[in-house]
């Protein structure tokens, strides 16, 4: 038999994910005027009409907050996890109507066909780097072919340092807005070690993944917001 991928065994437990909802509250709140920023970069007016896909989307944090910024939005919701999906329904109640889940794993280049051929737009939110380079790099080129021309897509996620000194300030930094992170690195149980180096294992410096963007054809690349370890970048189809 094979043996289970660690990111499936993470999002797949029943006790994980019960873990990470209690969580969601607090983590949601620093993380709402990131999501209201990218919200805004998506060129639409705030009362039109378009469909979006969140790509590994969770209980649909990214999601919501899109819908919220543009109320006749409606979202697709893209999971593998049947537990994150049923955690994100209890959660998306508000938005009945506005949205649907379809399950994907991400890991497969074999799209399921209810995610559409044309889409406006396309967000992730802390789950590209979970990917090998190889697949980011095949994910990316794939969501190009999915947007219409003039789609826009967008990355919200934690990155890699290039430099081991950088890595140092990221982390000082980091310690000072939550001064409870740097005993909970020496006092991890068996559970959050392993949700720890399942979270790290993948993950790519910046410039790498924005190079992996522009060869998948890409226009208009930035990083169009940053703090510390975790940035937004994106870029649209061209041919609008």
């Amino acid at each position: 038999m094979a043996q289970q991928d660690s990111n499936e065994a993470v999002w797949k437990s029943e006790e994980t994910v019960k873990a990470w909802a209690e969580a969601a509250s607090a983590r949601e709140h620093r993380r709402a005027e990131c999501i209201r920023f990218m919200a805004s970069l998506l060129p639409f007016q705030r009362d039109e009409r378009f469909t979006f896909i969140d790509l590994g989307a969770g209980t649909g944090m990214a999601a919501r907050g899109i819908m919220d910024y543009y109320p006749n939005a409606h979202a697709l919701l893209a999971d593998y996890s049947a537990q994150m999906m049923d955690e994100g329904r209890k959660v998306l109640t508000p938005y009945e109507g506005r949205y649907s889940y379809v399950e994907f794993d991400m890991k497969s280049s074999t799209w399921p066909v209810g995610i559409p051929a044309a889409l406006d737009a396309a967000v992730t939110s802390q789950c590209v780097h979970h990917l090998p380079d190889d697949r980011k790099a095949g994910l990316f080129g794939e969501i190009l072919g999915r947007l219409k021309p003039g789609g826009w897509y967008l990355n919200f996620d934690p990155i890699k340092a290039a430099d081991a000194e950088v890595e140092k300030v990221w982390q000082r930094v980091n310690d000072r807005e939550d001064p409870g992170a740097a005993h909970q690195r020496g006092h991890r149980d068996a559970r959050q070690q392993a949700m720890w180096e399942n979270h790290v294992r993948y993950m790519m410096d910046l410039e790498s993944q924005l190079a992996l963007f522009r060869t998948a054809g890409f226009a208009a690349v930035d990083v169009y917001w940053k703090q510390l370890d975790y940035v937004i970048y994106g870029g649209c189809r061209p041919g609008a």
